[in-house]
């Protein structure tokens, strides 16, 4: 990427500046810009399904250092509604968090939630999971919706097909297309920012027409959706290798659903800025954390008397003042204080994660990083590791190519 690629400030409430590229891959480090402050990427975004992050408080995710949560559409339309919490002031006094949010859709809830649907080139129809009640989305619905919550990025509806099938991919392209092209008509809110999202399954011709027909339409970012949802690892890293190089370099790239350390350090190598997941989250209460070596399952009788914190060095709050030994016995004994610190440190663990990373990339050494983090690191299934060594080599060796 060449010095001309790169982005200058914009007094818009919302814009995004690229500060450096990485001579070696693809990774990039930039500053979105929302009315509620700065997120500096590459980042990890927590999911606040609920309007809020499970078991931990909003002080505690600033004093973390999160720069940026997730809301979710589907759940906060069914539950408390989207208009009980505009009267309340907006997301943002709903839930006491000052800094960013960005808000989903919905529509991947709608279509992978076990209820009972029915799809056409208007919208979807659904049952609630939580009553059974009837409701309806369309590509408006979904952004007033997103509109009354004031988040400061709001996602386009988007249908969320089997990321195999190219027949399936093909058919719902044409609605994602079409539903997009009415969100952007919709969205009226000045303060906040719309992402198209890019769909086509693992299939790089459906992916061309789709980072195609969503850039003409000049949404301020994109997200990139159906993958990390069934497909391989290889699978998912040859469709961004493809698909990145059509996005444009001045727009913010959200990789939706993405969350385990070695994924982000691959992908951040491809040049994806955002990334959500529940991962470390749901990890941190049933009583597994991250390390530099690889998850722990603290549930395991090994750490019964292991004095040692999580991780030797970690600043977290709960590496600094408890032992694996305490934690094992808070989620045997299923204390709710356990899942609290195991989900704290996972969150710590993952925002310290890209600090470091977004580090590498300013200081122009992003590929020795990586290659230390993934050396290191080991993935719950052992044989991803080599996998995931030889995915970033190759990824550096085709940027070297060019």
């Amino acid at each position: 990427m060449t010095p001309e690629h790169l982005s200058h400030p914009s007094p818009a409430p919302f814009s995004f500046d690229l500060i450096a590229a990485d001579r070696s891959t693809w990774a990039r480090a930039g500053v979105i810009h929302t009315p509620h402050g700065e997120v500096p990427t590459p980042a990890f975004c927590p999911v606040g399904t609920q309007a809020t992050v499970k078991a931990l408080s909003p002080r505690e995710l600033e004093e973390l250092g999160v720069p940026m949560i997730l809301g979710n559409t589907y759940h906060l339309y069914l539950r408390p509604g989207a208009e009980v919490i505009a009267r309340l002031g907006g997301l943002h006094r709903f839930m006491a968090w000052p800094r960013p949010i960005l808000t989903d859709s919905g529509g991947f809830q709608v279509f992978s939630l076990e209820t009972l649907r029915k799809v056409d080139d208007d919208g979807v129809t659904f049952r609630s999971h939580i009553d059974g009640s009837e409701h309806r989305f369309t590509p408006e619905k979904v952004i007033e919706i997103q509109e009354l919550l004031g988040s400061d990025i709001a996602m386009v509806l988007d249908e969320c097909p089997n990321p195999l099938d190219y027949d399936y991919n093909r058919q719902a392209l044409r609605r994602t297309h079409l539903w997009a092209e009415r969100c952007l008509k919709a969205h009226s809110r000045p303060s906040q920012a719309l992402f198209g999202i890019v769909q086509g399954g693992i299939f790089a011709d459906l992916r061309a027409e789709s980072a195609r027909v969503l850039t003409g339409m000049g949404f301020d970012g994109y997200g990139i959706g159906g993958l990390s949802v069934g497909e391989t690892k290889e699978e998912m890293l040859r469709t961004l290798e493809g698909l990145m190089p059509l996005l444009p370099a001045h727009k913010p790239r959200y990789l939706m659903g993405v969350g385990s350390p070695e994924d982000l350090i691959t992908c951040v190598a491809r040049g994806v800025d955002l990334f959500d997941c529940v991962l470390p989250t749901r990890l941190g209460r049933n009583g597994a954390v991250f390390t530099p070596e690889g998850r722990l399952n603290l549930r395991n009788a090994a750490y019964r008397e292991d004095p040692r914190p999580i991780q030797e060095g970690c600043t977290c709050y709960t590496c600094r003042n408890f032992s694996r030994a305490y934690l094992r016995h808070l989620i045997i004994a299923k204390e709710m204080l356990g899942a609290r610190l195991n989900t704290l440190h996972n969150i710590h663990f993952l925002q310290e994660l890209m600090r470091q990373a977004r580090k590498a990339i300013l200081e122009g050494r992003y590929t020795a990083f990586a290659e230390e983090v993934l050396g290191r690191y080991r993935p719950t299934d052992e044989e991803a590791r080599a996998r995931n060594r030889a995915a970033f080599a190759k990824a550096a060796s085709e940027k070297k190519a060019l």
